[in-house]
């Protein structure tokens, strides 16, 4: 093997589309026996995948076969930063002074800096994402217990059973169940994310172009739609199927692609959506939150707004039907679409809501989380001018902040794995890609783990505090990560 071979070379690929169309790198290095592979959206960081062959005429004939194919789709060499990233599509949203004559009983409101889409609350704490990337868990009393720093805007914030993620706008969906924050999904270099639901494992994803596409827990593409209109600003699903709504209504699709199964014209373009076991509830442009049957897409009943609704949540069952609106007023209605309140937010517009145990929980274009006692003592009290004195959250002083891990050598080494802990291995299979096993006795060894590519190394291992078996045949990992010397 001459001096030369060994020399690192790298090809830079582009694919650059007009209008929405595709904006995307490819490069290849070949570097001896190894061929690294780094792909995703111009102007970010992009995946990386690593191959080694047993000799570097085979490493470069595999790196030359890769180049090809791609130039054969239309990449074209190119140098890197000289081609901006695409700009992504945020949402446009205004808000007026509140209309209602009484303000919401607010019991505590924390400001974050900056407009908020992300929300999720559940049995032990309140969760927010803003525009900055700043993700901030609270507990149920107002309590700042930490913070997560993204490298992009938040644009939702969504569960999977225990598993919480976060979409950005840097086309990543970031698992936060650890300390560790890490990506867990990255998006194809096209798609425009607007919003996402994950179940099952499944990450559903809707578009700027009305797309929904529907990816697994390795990233790799299940099937994809597009549906009648664009700006696609709902997803959800569950096992009959999913939901995704956006200017022209509300269409429902079989939950293995394998088609239509209805759609619904909706009152104006679907700007949210919410669902419950039996019924989908679409907040839309034209004032309204409309209730539509899951079994058949059929209009059960319109909760009446007096202006675009942002957002809309329920009580369990959809006892209670809560809306927010493009004027700082937060709705409720009885079930059958009767209003029995309207009152002000006290602060900016609900881009995003949730109901939990008596209390409604928003997070407004002003970047505040905003808690609401929606009790209906607490309700008739406000319609009488009564409200308590909100407390404004501060920050602690030596709050904990996470950011993801973008190397292997960000994570913590130990020597051995401690007591009760599972180990787990990179592996490359046969088409390349690097996937994680279990190594740990107990646990079906032919199974992936849904793990960060960012640290991903051949052969190297894992301590993990905890692994739980998801519904679509892989392993989630709860708690720390920590490598084995």
């Amino acid at each position: 093997m001459s001096a030369a071979s060994t020399v690192p070379t790298t090809t830079y690929l582009e694919l650059s589309q007009e209008g929405a169309g595709a904006h995307k790198f490819y490069e290849v290095t070949v570097d001896g026996l190894v061929v690294t592979v780094r792909y995703g959206r111009i102007g970010a960081g992009g995946q990386t995948q690593t191959s080694t062959f047993a000799t570097v005429a085979k490493a470069q004939a595999a790196a030359a076969k890769k180049v090809g194919e791609k130039v054969r789709k239309g990449y074209a060499p190119a140098i890197q930063g000289q081609r901006a990233p695409r700009a992504v599509t945020r949402r446009q949203v205004t808000s007026a002074p509140s209309t209602a004559r009484a303000v919401a009983p607010v019991l505590w409101r924390f400001r974050t800096g900056s407009s908020a889409f992300g929300i999720h609350v559940d049995d032990e704490q309140c969760w927010v994402g803003n525009q900055a990337g700043d993700v901030y868990t609270l507990d149920h009393d107002g309590g700042v217990l930490a913070r997560f720093s993204l490298p992009d805007g938040v644009k939702c914030l969504v569960a999977d059973d225990f598993w919480i993620y976060a979409g950005c706008d840097d086309g990543r969906v970031y698992d936060l169940s650890s300390k560790l924050p890490f990506a867990a999904y990255d998006i194809a270099a096209d798609v425009d994310i607007f919003w996402l639901d994950i179940h099952e494992g499944l990450l559903n994803v809707s578009d700027r172009d009305g797309r929904l596409t529907v990816i697994d827990h390795e990233d790799e593409h299940q099937w994809a739609r597009r549906s009648q209109g664009e700006h696609a600003w709902m997803v959800r699903a569950d096992n009959r199927a999913v939901y995704h709504g956006h200017h022209r209504g509300v269409t429902a699709y079989a939950p293995d692609g394998g088609g239509e199964l209805w759609h619904t014209a909706t009152r104006g373009g679907v700007l949210f959506g919410w669902q419950e076991d039996d019924a989908v509830y679409a907040g839309t442009a034209h004032r309204a939150v409309q209730r539509l049957a899951k079994a058949t897409g059929a209009i059960e009943a319109t909760y009446a707004c007096d202006s675009a609704v942002y957002s809309c949540a329920t009580s369990p069952g959809g006892r209670f039907v809560f809306a927010g609106d493009a004027s700082s007023s937060v709705y409720c209605f009885d079930r059958d679409g009767t209003r029995l309140w309207k009152l002000g937010t006290g602060g900016g517009s609900a881009l995003s809501m949730q109901y939990r145990d008596g209390r409604l929980y928003l997070v407004t274009t002003d970047g505040s989380l905003v808690c609401v006692d929606a009790s209906e003592a607490a309700i008739a009290d406000a319609q009488q001018g009564t409200v308590p004195a909100p407390r404004d959250v501060k920050l602690a002083a030596a709050l904990p902040t996470y950011a993801p891990a973008t190397t292997a050598t960000a994570v913590t080494t130990v020597a051995q794995a401690p007591a009760g802990s599972v180990v787990v291995e990179c592996v490359q299979d046969g088409g390349g890609r690097l996937r994680v096993h279990v190594v740990s006795g107990g646990y079906d060894t032919s199974w992936n783990v849904q793990f960060p590519r960012a640290i991903r190394e051949p052969g190297a291992r894992y301590v993990v505090d905890a692994l739980h078996a998801a519904a679509g045949g892989f392993y989630r990992v709860r708690g720390d990560i920590r490598r084995l010397q």
